[in-house]
């Protein structure tokens, strides 16, 4: 009876919590209160600091990395790898190593506004398992277990490579590499998956409640490969729930469910450690409205993906890859 409450007020009370989160949002843009405070300290202080090592991202390349990020990330084509490609476009050539070392930690801060974007949608799962930790519903607290321990591989390499991966993983080359690696191993996924979906003798596809513990943590090891940017956490994810037996639309909403998990503590871990050359390089109000833009096309992403997987597989995306990885191997070359 308690679940059903809560659950009704959530489904009630959710509409009035996005309207407020946005208007706050929007506030927020147009105080900018950081840039304010930013200019002030320059003018008291007269250092030359910015002048010789200006703020180095716009709302224009604020709203091009949202989009991008939005689009991508739960797609499996890898919006690190995207990302990585729209700043190599975008950079200056001048820009310091201070500087690129913020952008590069914007690039996975800004996976704020798609964890919003998928806690709205899928609310009622995230709020079954809050639930679940208070002993209310016990579906909620099995899910809710399932989501940990597949995060917990990444984890824990996360924090031991983070550094090694910033420094030699985030260029063209190595993102071209991933993004046909990726595109290799899923479509061998999505081969597998329609041979055992047209096979006479089936044992029927599993649900996110008869997930295991085992299961899991599989999808989680997998899960670790997209630390290597252009591989692509959602599309390895999904191809986890595939060999673990889900079908594919259970399959992207345990990728979606556990993202929340994972990219929150990727952003959190970013904005901790990287927040001292974030504030020296970047304003408030870009940051904030390039993840705005981001939740906004991140909710039709998933609305989108969940349609076409249910009807099309994985195949298109295998193709695009190939064309992608092939295209910035090209620039890599000529540049």
């Amino acid at each position: 009876m308690l679940y059903l409450i809560s659950t009704h007020l959530v489904e009630l009370f959710m509409p009035f919590r996005q309207t407020f989160f946005l208007l706050l949002i929007i506030v927020s843009l147009i105080l900018d209160p950081c840039s304010s405070l930013r200019a002030n300290d320059s003018d008291s202080s007269g250092s030359t600091q910015k002048e010789q090592d200006p703020i180095v991202m716009d709302y224009l390349d604020a709203a091009i990395y949202g989009v991008i990020e939005g689009v991508t990330e739960f797609l499996p084509i890898s919006s690190t790898g995207h990302l990585i490609i729209a700043n190599e476009l975008i950079e200056n050539e001048k820009s310091s190593q201070k500087q690129e070392e913020a952008i590069n930690a914007y690039l996975i801060v800004i996976q704020g506004g798609a964890i919003l974007a998928v806690a709205l949608i899928y609310r009622l799962q995230v709020w079954s398992m809050i639930l679940g930790i208070a002993g209310v519903n016990p579906k909620g607290r099995r899910l809710l277990i399932n989501i940990l321990f597949a995060f917990l591989p990444a984890a824990f390499l996360g924090l031991l490579l983070d550094e090694v991966i910033e420094s030699y993983l985030f260029g063209l080359l190595p993102v071209a590499i991933a993004l046909f690696g990726g595109a290799v191993f899923m479509g061998w996924a999505e081969r597998r998956k329609k041979i055992q979906e047209s096979s006479i003798v089936s044992h029927g596809e599993k649900t996110l409640e008869d997930l295991t513990i085992r299961s899991s943590l599989i999808i989680g090891f997998l899960q670790c490969f997209a630390m290597w940017p252009g591989t692509s956490r959602s599309m390895m994810t999904i191809v986890g729930g595939y060999m673990v037996g889900l079908s594919r639309v259970h399959a992207a909403e345990f990728s979606f469910l556990l993202g929340l998990v994972t990219l929150t503590a990727a952003a959190l871990y970013k904005s901790l450690t990287k927040w001292k050359v974030m504030n020296e390089y970047l304003t408030f109000g870009p940051i904030a409205f390039g993840c705005l833009v981001a939740g906004g096309c991140a909710a039709a992403s998933v609305f989108w993906l969940v349609s076409y997987l249910s009807r099309r597989g994985l195949g298109v995306f295998v193709v695009y890859r190939i064309i992608l990885s092939a295209i910035v191997l090209s620039i890599y070359l000529i540049g």
